[in-house]
């Protein structure tokens, strides 16, 4: 595998950090012996996206906070990922801001007592549009990965969405399912 690759799993950044510890990124590339991080590029309310209604279970427009990041390893784009929030959850909170969240979002959700239990994760291919050639650093004919993610909590309420555009050709995506 070149150096270029990168190995994704979900299960570090779906878990609360505890007091003092990193985010999951940073922590994560750095047990690759990489470096990653994060550049905020926009967060706040606005309409929902396709498909965010339906896995939120709101109406089409009605509004939603979103943090849309620039994921870098190595200092390199290496993923486009905007996460989406309920605005009942995340209005007047630092979802909403561009400031990093101590801990992550993640942590901060539990704080405001929202726990995820159930993740659903879909992966599609597809060549990327042209705002993401350009974030990503990619020609437009160069395949990427789009991974949706959604967590619903105890009672079967969606928290948050995610919605991730990875390069293909610098990505493999491992998951590991424990039964009982």
């Amino acid at each position: 595998m070149s150096a270029s690759r990168w190995v994704s799993t979900s299960m570090p950044y779906l878990t609360p950090r505890e007091k003092g510890q990193g985010d999951a990124w940073s922590e994560d590339a750095a047990g690759q012996g990489r470096r990653g991080s994060q550049r905020i590029l926009h967060a706040g309310e606005v309409s929902a996206p396709a498909d965010v209604p339906r896995l939120f279970g709101i109406p089409e427009g009605e509004p939603v906070v979103v943090r849309r990041r620039l994921i870098l390893l190595d200092d390199e784009p290496n993923e486009l990922t905007d996460t989406y929030y309920p605005t009942g959850i995340a209005r007047g909170t630092g979802l909403a801001d561009k400031a990093k969240i101590p801990g992550g979002a993640v942590t901060l959700l539990v704080r405001l007592g929202h726990v995820g239990v159930l993740v659903r994760e879909d992966v599609t291919a597809g060549l990327p549009e042209e705002e993401e050639q350009q974030a990503l650093r990619m020609a437009p004919t160069e395949p990427v990965l789009r991974l949706t993610r959604l967590t619903l909590d105890h009672d079967d309420r969606p928290i948050q969405v995610d919605r991730m555009v990875m390069p293909a050709q610098r990505q493999q995506l491992r998951y590991e399912i424990r039964i009982g």
